[in-house]
């Protein structure tokens, strides 16, 4: 098991990509908290997931917070390293997808996207390195979008937290490489999840599904450590063709 013992943290995980992830990570050895808003979400995708650890002898816990409050993405970390004994893994997955017009997008609207997308991921980050510095190193994923560089209508505000994401992660890989802290963002495409409250199983045979998001991150946090792919794409092979 190539992560055996090793600790991560996946805000969002409760569902969908996040989800996946955790169960990807507890397949390899590794012992995952998963955070959310949700406590009933939460403990309900905890006792499914532990039977992917029951075939490793890794652990699932669960941590409820919203990752906006900066001292809610802090106890979130924290809760790993005191459930766990430290935290070698970061996977930034929380994101909400608001799809407005920006004429009719709120305030409130506009806010819950930067500070979900964005801003929560700078408070679990900024919580999380010195306990990463601490292992001697470690990982952090970003999870990003494909949109983060093809804007669409009504998707101003999503694409734009996603580019800032990108942004973010290109400049904290080059801050924290020499600490052994290996930094990536995934870009996946379009992926048969309830995002933006839309319908996982509509007409989405042709989508990734939140598994192969899932193979890229443990593939990434298993790459030979003399590489780094700091930036990936993800995309469906064969999406329908524009007529």
């Amino acid at each position: 098991m190539p992560h055996a013992q090793k600790v991560a943290l996946v805000t969002g995980g409760s569902k969908g990509i996040g989800r996946a992830i955790a169960a990807a990570l507890l397949d390899t050895g590794a012992h995952v908290l998963i955070t959310g808003r949700d406590s009933a979400s939460l403990a309900a995708a905890a006792e499914e997931l532990a039977r992917h650890g029951q075939r490793t002898g890794s652990r699932v816990e669960w941590f409820a917070g919203d990752i906006r409050r900066e001292a809610e993405a802090r106890a979130m970390v924290e809760a790993a390293v005191q459930r766990f004994g430290g935290l070698d893994i970061l996977i930034n997955n929380a994101a909400v997808g608001i799809l407005v017009e920006t004429a009719l997008m709120t305030g409130d609207q506009w806010r819950e996207t930067i500070e979900t997308n964005l801003s929560g991921v700078f408070y679990a980050t900024h919580a999380a390195i010195p306990h990463l510095r601490a292992r001697g190193g470690g990982w952090i994923v970003n999870i990003s979008s494909l949109a983060s560089r093809n804007p669409f209508a009504r998707g101003a505000a999503y694409s734009a937290t996603k580019a800032g994401l990108n942004a973010f992660g290109e400049a904290l890989m080059q801050e924290l490489r020499y600490d052994g802290i290996r930094v990536s963002t995934v870009c996946p495409g379009s992926v048969r999840t309830g995002f933006a409250g839309s319908d996982a199983g509509a007409a989405a045979d042709w989508k990734l599904a939140p598994e192969d998001v899932a193979q890229v991150v443990v593939d990434l946090i298993g790459h030979p450590a003399r590489s780094l792919p700091s930036l990936v794409d993800i995309r469906p092979s064969t999406p329908p063709q524009k007529k």
